[in-house]
């Protein structure tokens, strides 16, 4: 054999033993973070942001790490960590243009590759919004995983040789209910419907190796949206929620002026620290064309925007304070009755300085009067001859054509005696808006943390989207109104106390 024969020869052998090699790592299942961020890179051509920029944020590779490891074996409840549960359900907040769908094709192509007979569904918000995860699914097949591939990728499903499938739903709750899936993929949550998202949640199962999990994806729009009420309650179920806007995926600065950047506010010297793929320029430009509580609410995942918001001046910050019974002020409750709808009373006092202090509050759904009346004697601080007046639904007085009786009546003969005044909505919203922050500017209006229905109501309760025919009033939603009511209605009666009623039945 000839000398450049040889050479010729030995090179060959040498590309098919690299080639062998990286087929094997294309194979092998990343045991570390570190490793996966890797293994995105070099298969997927994905650098995907791996630090934390904002306190309380996360990146992220925290979330496809997460996502891809909760069926390890070591991540089982019996884990000490403590997101470790015997589901792998999570929350994703993450600024526009933050990768959050492209991610969750990246987790969903990582699951059907090494977690076999695993079932993943993506659904999205639209039909568009499902299909552009799926999209990116596809083409990734196409940077040589088509091998892995059992029979051709079809337009809404695929399988693949590990007995794992992919297929997209519709926004509809006939094509959610009766599936079962190990991971569902839910895309862009705040625009769901509220019907398919109840029926989603019943639709993950886990197996003997795959842990279920319900993955919600979405930047967060509205304050009283579906997103905000998600991510509000993911304490109570130990949910994590990964967190991440603009400065965790921002590229790296390294040659502007910082004075003299349009970002310069909001980033303070941030995206010195950054490592991701947006563009500065792009960003810049997003911003100027932006509102404010636009840009705050999908780049920098601060807050919702508040545009629709009835209280759109309450600020935790401001009007949340530890406040506790004080005896020597008088004390009012306020209620607002419901049984389907929750039942509300508020615990109010009010001080020498006209500041108004809502102290406690309760909050039930389907118990009866006598049930509530308990409840509400037994919290009442310093007994029923403390209380120094009841306020209450004007509605509260008409008799019920089944029982022949009236809610009024009824806590009444219990030893509850109510007081009531008729008013239209908007006055009470005025005079709330007023405690909250008057022409002045002063706030006159403290609530005690413990209030945390009252407290995210004020923040949530809101006007009809445009296009309703409500007119001026806000939203009648069976969430948030009621604890409102029962405020209002305090307002009412506390500004109007000479003409306030107090009626026998």
């Amino acid at each position: 054999m000839t000398e450049p024969t040889q050479l010729k020869s030995e090179t060959h052998r040498d590309v098919q033993k690299a080639a062998y090699i990286y087929e094997n790592l294309r194979r092998t299942r990343p045991k570390a973070m570190q490793d996966l961020k890797n293994y995105v890179k070099v298969f997927l051509g994905i650098d995907v942001p791996s630090k934390k920029i904002c306190d309380q944020h996360n990146s992220p590779m925290d979330y496809l790490w997460y996502s891809f490891s909760a069926d390890f074996p070591s991540r089982r409840a019996t884990s000490d960590d403590p997101r470790a549960t015997n589901n792998a359900d999570a929350i994703i907040w993450a600024n526009r243009s933050g990768g959050k769908t492209q991610l969750a094709a990246v987790a969903t192509l990582l699951d059907c590759i090494f977690k076999p007979d695993c079932k993943v569904k993506i659904l999205g918000g639209s039909g568009e919004q499902s299909a552009r995860m799926y999209e990116y699914l596809t083409s990734f097949l196409h940077n040589g995983f088509e091998n892995f591939l059992a029979g051709p990728a079809l337009k809404s499903k695929c399988h693949f040789t590990t007995g794992s499938s992919v297929e997209v739903l519709t926004q509809s709750p006939t094509s959610v209910r009766g599936q079962h899936t190990q991971k569902l993929r839910c895309d862009e949550v705040e625009l769901f419907d509220e019907d398919v998202f109840s029926a989603a949640k019943f639709t993950t199962h886990s197996t003997a190796s795959v842990v279920a999990a319900m993955e919600l994806i979405s930047t967060m729009h509205r304050p009283y949206g579906l997103m905000q009420r998600i991510v509000s309650s993911a304490p109570q179920f130990n949910t994590p929620v990964f967190k991440w806007c603009i400065w965790e995926v921002i590229e790296k600065c390294s040659d502007r002026i910082c004075s003299q950047c349009p970002l310069w506010t909001d980033c303070q010297g941030k995206a010195k620290h950054a490592g991701g793929y947006l563009k500065i320029d792009d960003c810049i430009t997003q911003m100027r064309r932006a509102s404010r509580t636009g840009w705050e609410a999908e780049m920098l995942c601060k807050k919702p925007s508040l545009e629709n918001v009835v209280f759109d001046e309450f600020d935790p910050s401001v009007h949340v304070q530890p406040v506790d019974y004080d005896p020597n002020l008088p004390i009012y409750r306020s209620l607002d009755f419901g049984f389907v709808n929750p039942f509300v009373c508020l615990w109010i006092q009010v001080d020498s300085t006209g500041l108004v202090r809502v102290i406690d509050e309760y909050i039930r759904s389907r118990a009866t009067i006598d049930v509530h009346t308990a409840e509400i004697k037994s919290r009442t601080p310093g007994g029923e001859e403390r209380v120094t007046a009841t306020f209450c639904d004007p509605a509260g007085a008409g008799v019920n054509d089944v029982t022949g009786t009236s809610v009024v009546r009824e806590l009444r003969e219990l030893g509850i005696a109510t007081r009531f005044r008729r008013s239209s909505i908007l006055e009470g919203i005025e005079l709330i808006r007023r405690a909250i922050r008057n022409g002045d500017g002063q706030s006159t209006l403290v609530i005690s943390p413990g209030c945390q229905r009252l407290i995210e109501a004020l923040q949530c309760y809101h006007y009809p989207d445009a296009g309703s025919t409500a007119g001026e009033l806000p939203l009648k939603d069976g969430l948030y109104d009621h604890s409102i009511d029962a405020l209002r209605y305090f307002f009412i009666n506390y500004s109007h106390n000479p003409k306030t009623t107090a009626r026998r039945y």
